[in-house]
């Protein structure tokens, strides 16, 4: 049969065939084949997935009672709590779009992302109740104001605001029909990026990438059927990477959590025989440091992905020691979080501990359902050879990349120029075909005409055994043009002088790559945890009049 011969077929597309894509569908199918199955705890809080699923469902329909219809955009400031999970099948189910905000973001920048986003109503935690506050009264036309006042720490809503709990009451569950859009390449949500070299972008997903993006996590990690999950990844950082989908269509259980607390995240681990968590290197940083402290090692492993910067390697063998199983994955806001992930080998078995770690370090190769990941020459659009020495630019494509910048059709087109996405990381390909991120193309320092990437430099600080948190920008210097500062947190009680730590970079680096200063400071992060260098880089002005430099 000739391929123009098809059209004569009569086959077409119809109910019977053809459905749709929506993560909304493993919500209905929780609660028909795990009705039974603990879905949500939270402190003295449990919901089994028939009770989840009806909690959604009044959910969406005191949404649509508040007149959220298709296309309308609700907003969520809110921590891992069980209104905040629930709202990633309400919201979308109500036929609006979901938009989750960054909890530690100044007024004027929520404020900005209420007026883009054209949110209708949003939703706050009472702990950010100020700063939501504040927001609205920047803007021209505000947003329907709901508080979450969460019993479970004690918290109580102000007496002139209107509560979750009587939001909530307007619902009439026994007569709502999940909003199944009929188009998949339709809007589920809006994350705003961190807006760290101007103004925050709408990075929208959609039914279809999300719903992908959740399967190609549950096949790339190996996510089991009734996985135990823990939420120390904020739920609005691109949607808690799709988990809140895999943990639905695994039949799963959720256990909420406020904030990142080592001691409470070990016990929650033991007490309910957590099997999965994520998080940036900080936060297993965290975890291993409360483990050691708590004499825990968690048998049966516990089961980890590790994001944000790329982690030092002494890091992943680390947190081997106590018990968890690091997988490390990379991707960005537009990709639905990770898009590639470091899928390991039995033959890495054969190298050392050490040779190991570096290899599971890597941002390695495409998730399971992401059509492709390649390192290029962004001018010239060629793939990099794979000589592990040779910069370019990690890109991507596929479903698992983002519909494009809400109301920004200028950025959209600069990013997917040349039919990939751009993720402006400079990486190397090894000789396995494995990515390997050097650094930020704003963050490689070129020092005498010589590229040095922070992460490598970062890497060998790391490996000094008192150092916690190690951050490494570029100084402007007069003979070198740029030099390496590097930025540093040491564990309780330990101190070093510059003598010592310049020793220990000389047997890790080059000379050149060696940092001419060390700065002891606390660390500017991000809410997910990542270093936000950009503020390091305003601490340098105030740094170079100081004649403390190391010797080169």
């Amino acid at each position: 049969m000739s391929k123009n011969s098809w059209t004569d077929t009569g086959l077409s597309r119809t109910a019977a065939n053809h459905d749709a894509l929506t993560p909304l569908t493993f919500l209905e199918r929780a609660e028909y084949v795990f009705p039974d199955n603990v879905a949500v705890v939270y402190g003295s809080q449990s919901q089994t997935w028939k009770e989840h699923a009806a909690y959604c469902r009044k959910f969406a329909s005191a949404l649509q009672q508040a007149s959220i219809g298709t296309g309308d955009v609700v907003s969520l400031m809110m921590a891992n709590t069980p209104p905040m999970l629930a709202a990633h099948f309400a919201v979308p189910m109500a036929g609006g779009i979901l938009n989750t905000i960054n909890t530690r973001l100044d007024v004027a920048t929520v404020a900005y992302i209420l007026e883009h986003s054209e949110a209708k109503l949003i939703i706050a935690d009472a702990e950010y109740l100020e700063t939501v506050r504040n927001a609205l009264t920047l803007l021209p036309e505000a947003p329907r104001l709901i508080v979450y006042a969460d019993a479970e720490v004690g918290h109580t809503a102000a007496d002139d605001v209107e509560t979750f709990e009587d939001f909530l009451s307007e619902g009439r569950p026994e007569a709502f029909v999940h909003n199944i859009p009929d188009d998949e390449w339709s809007p589920i949500s809006m994350n705003y990026t961190s807006g760290t070299t101007g103004r925050p972008k709408g990075v929208v997903y959609s039914h279809r990438g999300a719903y992908l993006s959740a399967v190609s996590n549950i096949v790339s990690w190996g996510v089991p059927r009734g996985a135990v999950y823990l939420w120390t990844l904020p739920l609005f950082h691109c949607n808690g990477w799709t988990m809140p989908w895999v943990v639905a269509l695994q039949g799963g259980k959720n256990v909420c959590l406020r904030k990142v607390d080592g001691e409470k995240i070990v016990s929650l681990i033991v007490s309910e025989a957590v099997t999965h968590y994520c998080g940036a290197p900080i936060v297993h940083g965290v975890i291993k440091d409360a483990a050691l402290s708590a004499g825990v090692r968690f048998n049966p492993p516990v089961a980890a992905l590790i994001g944000g910067a790329p982690p030092p390697a002494s890091l992943i063998a680390a947190m081997n020691e106590v018990g968890v199983s690091l997988t490390h994955i990379y991707g960005l806001t537009e990709t639905y979080g990770p898009a590639s992930i470091c899928e390991t080998h039995d033959a890495w078995m054969d190298f050392s501990a050490e040779e190991r770690a570096k290899l599971m370090a890597r941002q390695g190769v495409r998730y399971a359902l992401q059509a492709g990941l390649t390192v290029m020459d962004p001018s010239t659009m060629r793939p990099v050879p794979a000589d592990g020495e040779t910069i370019g630019e990690i890109m991507f494509r596929g479903n698992m990349t983002m519909m494009g910048y809400f109301k920004d059709p200028g950025a959209t087109a600069k990013a997917f120029a040349g039919g990939w996405f751009h993720s402006g990381d400079l990486a190397v390909l090894d000789a396995d075909g494995y990515a390997r991120i050097k650094d930020r193309s704003k963050d490689i320092i070129i020092s005498g005409g010589e590229n040095i990437s922070s992460v490598e430099v970062e890497d060998a600080l790391y490996r000094h055994p008192s150092i916690l948190t190690v951050a490494v920008v570029a100084m402007p210097d007069d003979r070198w043009g740029e030099v390496p500062v590097a930025f540093l947190e040491f564990r309780e009680g330990a101190t070093h002088s510059d003598a010592e730590l310049m020793q220990h970079c000389r047997q890790h680096l080059a000379s050149f790559k060696c940092p001419r200063r060390f700065v002891i400071a606390s660390i500017p992060k991000t809410a997910t945890g990542k270093i936000q260098k950009n503020v390091l880089r305003e601490m340098i002005i105030g740094l170079q009049s100081s004649e403390n430099i190391a010797a080169r």
